[in-house]
């Protein structure tokens, strides 16, 4: 990751059985890439069970930070693991409704309702 890249998790929380990422800032295509690695980096090595991404800081989401989720999604689900997305913004989780995915991930309004889906 560059020097002039801002860090892509805002704050990480070990959880009994995972690990919840908090994130911030717009992910588009410029930064996708970066969240991409981060997130296939922590799922690596720390293979949770469960990881929640945490994204009420996240005002934008392009199509590629759409498809960055999706992947973490498949590895998680690859290895039998899950997924949850809590305290989206309304902007942000009318893209995965358009893209009908919202069917797709367990999707939180809160982080104790994510830490309990």
């Amino acid at each position: 990751m560059s020097s002039d890249q801002p860090p892509t998790f805002a704050k990480k929380e070990d959880l009994p059985d995972g690990v919840a990422v908090y994130i911030e800032g717009d992910i588009e295509f410029t930064r996708a890439p970066f969240v991409r690695t981060e997130l296939i980096a922590l799922l690596n090595q720390k293979q949770p069970k469960r990881l929640i991404m945490e994204l009420s800081g996240v005002p934008y989401m392009d199509s590629s930070g759409i498809a960055t989720i999706v992947e973490a999604l498949q590895h998680q689900r690859r290895k039998g693991n899950r997924l949850v997305l809590c305290c989206l913004q309304d902007k942000v989780f009318s893209m995965f409704q358009i893209a009908n995915l919202d069917t797709l991930f367990d999707i939180a309004d809160d982080m104790e309702q994510a830490k309990q889906a």
